[in-house]
């Protein structure tokens, strides 16, 4: 019996389509051939190919490594670092008290 596939929503595989063709852009602007960044991955050719392709079933850490092999390790650390995070920090804002009050202090007679 075959794999029940999870529906995914459209913007998340465009979003992997993009990656991967970015990824594979990437590899033909450093004049890489496929079976190089597959075998500096440590992952087949088949795989790499899914990768370019956009496939969501690639681990998140193969595609980390291909890009690691491409030198563009760095951008994915700032994916969801709280500085780029607008809602978050909106939210955050939110959440502060609207007013601080600070209590009086009896006047010593």
């Amino acid at each position: 019996m075959g794999r029940i596939l999870p529906h995914r929503p459209i913007p998340v595989t465009r979003t992997l389509r993009q990656l991967g063709a970015d990824i594979r852009s990437a590899r033909i602007r450093r004049s890489l051939r496929a079976a190089v960044v597959a075998e500096r991955a440590q992952i087949s050719p088949p795989t790499l190919l899914r990768v370019e392709r956009g496939d969501a079933g690639v681990s998140l850490g193969i595609y980390a490594t291909v890009l690691w092999v491409l030198g563009l390790i760095d951008p994915l650390a700032q994916v969801a670092a709280p500085t780029g995070d607008l809602i978050g920090q909106a939210l955050d804002q939110e959440r502060l008290p609207q007013r601080v009050r600070t209590r009086r202090r009896p006047v010593p007679e």
